[in-house]
């Protein structure tokens, strides 16, 4: 028989706390002097050889744990937190958020289901973020990891809809079902195809224009050659903000096709959808509200701390139809602990999840669509300048329109490798942290401005340090 003895509770609270107390003043801390850290730090060999060890089969103090956690995991994160990090899109995180991770850490509650005020807030979350977009107030949704799990919710909707229960019990039985995106589609689109059990072909990448979005013309070429070889369109995914530049699809245009195949219509608009918050921005996502889904994540522009990323489904019936399995052991009831349905394992994988919505909920009431719509606001910005000041420096080319909050330019007279080389100087001298990609077959170094703490005094001296380096 258990005693107090064998609980996994501390013998002395006082102790926890006053470490507790320590920690949440040394993260306090480590937001408020980021600016003065390094973007990011090469991680030793040696360090890296220490998370090899044994599985330990008896404990060490917390106390020891917390100190190796400082000198070894914490000086080597991803580095996101950095005004000065602006490789990939990724959310600066927030400390209303920080807090709030916290706090649901402390409840521990599973918020697959059941009647309590987890599934009452994510419902909130969820409601909001309709609106946020533009859906319908019965728009239905949940929370997942990112947009990765949004988007492939998003294809097994697509697939209820096309195939029905029938898609349940024998999968796609060879049917000859097509999907549609542009070739600057992001690879998790082409995943989720892949893991729904269409296969990678299904997916046709139309190529884009001059501004990078997806070219209808070749679109509705597309659609009707696969229908006069036997093919049944059944998916549409547009893009709001591509991975590469920033652009947004014509999401009318692609609504009305969508609409005259009768397929579903999905946007991926995992950072670019809350452009939908700023009065300058909104107009690039018009249609986006007329989507069948969308997929977005909280954990980028809004800056929710990771992982938090959300699908939006306009058919409730759809989504439930997709995903409920009803089972004796979990079946929902009118009242006690088991109500409250339906349950957000009913409308998506994890039957298994955190407290995130807590971090969303708190974020959202904490600084408003207004305060967002200002980050958003501020990183467009910015990106504007960083463009301007390419086009005004010789040697920079800006190598694609910069329409929302990513650039993308080259170094005229340098080879791909020494850019790729200059580009990994900056990140390891702990300066700046821009990533690179591939534009019309230029090497291009790619900075994305998405974190709130980012000024214009970080884009001059990210542009002057790459000049001195030349």
């Amino acid at each position: 028989m258990n005693t107090l003895d064998d609980t996994l509770d501390p013998a002395d609270w006082s102790t926890l706390r006053a470490l507790g107390h320590k920690m949440l003043d040394d993260m306090v801390d480590h937001l408020a002097t980021i600016r003065e850290q390094p973007v990011w730090r090469p991680m030793p060999e040696a360090v890296r050889q220490s998370f090899a060890a044994p599985l330990p089969s008896t404990g060490t103090d917390v106390q020891t744990l917390y100190t190796r956690f400082t000198a070894e995991i914490q000086p080597y994160v991803t580095g996101n937190l950095h005004p000065r990090f602006m490789g990939w899109v990724h959310g600066g995180g927030n400390p209303v958020s920080m807090l709030a991770e916290l706090l649901a850490g402390a409840m521990n509650a599973n918020c697959g289901g059941r009647n309590h005020v987890g599934i009452v807030v994510e419902r909130q979350v969820i409601a909001w973020a309709a609106e946020m977009l533009g859906m319908p107030a019965q728009t239905s949704g949940v929370l997942l990891t990112g947009s990765s799990m949004a988007n492939f919710c998003a294809v097994l909707c697509a697939k209820q809809k096309a195939l029905g229960e029938a898609g349940h019990e024998t999968g796609v039985n060879g049917a000859k079902l097509t999907a549609y995106a542009s070739a600057g589609v992001h690879r998790c689109v082409t995943g989720a195809l892949d893991m729904a059990g269409f296969g990678r072909t299904a997916l046709r990448k139309i190529p884009v224009d001059a501004d990078c979005r997806m070219d209808m013309t070749k679109l509705r070429a597309a659609i009707a050659a696969d229908k006069a070889a036997g093919f049944t369109p059944f998916l549409i995914a547009a893009t709001a903000g591509s991975v590469d530049t920033g652009a947004f699809d014509d999401l009318n245009t692609a609504a009305d096709i969508a609409t005259a195949e009768n397929a579903w219509f999905h946007v991926d608009g995992a950072f670019g959808a809350l452009a939908a918050l700023s009065p300058a921005k909104h107009h690039l996502t018009a249609g986006l509200g007329r989507a069948d889904s969308i997929a977005f994540d909280f954990h980028k522009w809004a800056q929710v701390t990771y992982s938090c990323g959300c699908v939006l489904v306009r058919d409730p019936a759809i989504q439930n139809a997709t995903f409920a399995q009803p089972t004796n052991y979990l079946a929902a009831a009118p009242r006690g602990l088991a109500g409250g349905f339906p349950w957000p394992c009913d409308l998506g994988p994890d039957l298994s999840r955190g407290f995130s919505a807590l971090k969303v909920w708190m974020t959202l009431s904490a600084y408003g669509t207004e305060g967002l719509a200002k980050v958003v606001d501020n990183s467009c910005a910015l990106a504007s300048r960083l463009a301007e000041k390419v086009r005004a420096t010789p040697r920079l080319t800006l190598l694609a329109p910069a329409a929302l909050n990513i650039v993308c330019f080259g170094i005229e007279g340098k080879t791909s490798q020494e850019i790729l080389d200059l580009v990994a100087d900056l990140q390891e001298d702990g300066l700046f942290a821009p990533s690179t990609t591939i534009i019309n077959g230029q090497t291009a170094i790619r900075c994305a401005i998405v974190n709130h703490r980012t000024t214009a005094d970080d884009i001059d001296a990210l542009v002057a340090e790459i000049l001195r380096r030349l």
